[in-house]
């Protein structure tokens, strides 16, 4: 298996369970996080190592993760699995996937890459890589079956793992937080990579935020001790201490769910936002150059999953140059004190989270079985 990030470790971690039912015995290594290792993963390399968004940021650690790459399926070949599960990450996992296929081991592809948003012409390499899609959303079947690639809808794991309900009080008196003080979550990336563009600009946010809140409280949540570091050392740079910010460490979702209003950076922290019920604002930068190339290859307005699924634009994006500390507060802070807003937007994102919720893992783990079976006899 090969997760490269914080969700992708998660989503891994909770098939690893549902396999682990089924096959007790079974033996799970590869690249992987501290979830994934807490079930019983062996992690060859760690998922940090992938952790890069961007083609400017991918460029200046291409000779390391292609070298991990090599490395693994070098191993891999030499004692093949029985299977080789790709969870996201697919300019890392789709190449690896092609090897192992054409040496006849299943190669399962655990969330579908985004290629009703961009890079469309992408499917034909899947299906030259991939044994079966594990797709998370209801619209990405059609898409795999129209290309006569074996796809399987299994829902999303997050909707079954967030209540459709959460206790805000009882966790906020777990946290220590007064039930009426003003909270706002930031979340500026699981990668080392976003941290670098997103970090100032959401501390920059927090000190807008703090002028027209100032008994407001700051919860960031943070994936690694590098990108903590990261953070506390922008902190430091634009002398921000002083801020009501509270670091912790993971705790992504308890953060949200206790806040009033959410600043997210693009990516899967936008789902999960949505899974809570929050008002949210998603902010999102990258490198120029890797910008210019991603919104001429880009096909809807939206780069949100939570507007991307409801086809509107539900919640604000900001986006590189429009992503300014202004105009998050000033968005944010009105979504905040906008309750009949925030109310619409939490039956709207009630509704997503029915439609996704499935029990993802047993469901994707059902699908992986017949290609272990197989293997195996």
């Amino acid at each position: 298996m090969v997760a490269g990030e914080a969700s992708g470790d998660l989503l891994a971690s909770l098939l690893i369970q549902s396999l682990k039912k089924r096959l007790p015995d079974a033996r799970f290594f590869g690249i992987g996080g501290p979830k994934m290792q807490a079930v019983g993963f062996q992690a060859l390399f760690p998922a940090e190592k992938l952790a890069v968004r961007g083609y400017a940021e991918v460029l200046k650690h291409y000779r390391e993760i292609a070298g991990i790459r090599s490395k693994l399926l070098s191993a891999m070949l030499s004692d093949p699995p029985h299977a080789f599960i790709g969870v996201d990450a697919p300019d890392f996992n789709l190449h690896l996937e092609k090897r192992l296929k054409a040496r006849g081991i299943p190669a399962i592809h655990y969330v579908s890459p985004s290629i009703w948003a961009w890079r469309g012409g992408r499917i034909r390499g899947i299906a030259q890589s991939v044994s079966r899609m594990l797709a998370l959303f209801p619209f990405e079947e059609e898409i795999y079956r129209r290309n006569n690639i074996p796809v399987s809808y299994v829902g999303h794991p997050l909707a079954d793992v967030i209540p459709v309900e959460v206790n805000r009080a009882a966790l906020r008196e777990k946290l220590g937080i007064p039930v009426d003080q003003v909270v706002f979550a930031l979340l500026p990336g699981s990668r080392q990579s976003e941290l670098h563009y997103m970090a100032e600009t959401f501390i920059e946010t927090a000190k807008c935020l703090n002028q027209r809140f100032p008994a407001a409280r700051f919860l960031v949540p943070l994936a690694t001790r590098e990108t903590r570091d990261m953070f506390e050392l922008a902190l430091y740079k634009l002398s921000a201490q002083g801020l009501p910010i509270t670091r912790l460490f993971g705790h992504a979702q308890d953060a949200m769910a206790v806040a009033d209003g959410v600043l997210v950076a693009s990516g899967t922290a936008t789902l999960e936002a949505a899974l809570l019920k929050k008002p949210m604002v998603v902010a999102y930068r990258m490198s120029p150059w890797s910008w210019r190339l991603m919104r001429r290859m880009q096909y809807q307005p939206w780069i949100a999953l939570p507007n991307i699924l409801s086809a509107c634009f539900v919640v604000p994006e900001f986006l590189q140059d429009d992503a300014t500390p202004e105009n998050l507060a000033q968005a944010l802070g009105n979504l905040v004190e906008d309750q009949e807003t925030s109310r619409r937007i939490a039956g709207i994102f009630t509704n997503l989270h029915e439609k996704l919720r499935l029990n993802s893992a047993e469901r994707a783990a059902e699908a992986i079985m017949p290609y272990l079976i197989r293997t195996a006899a």
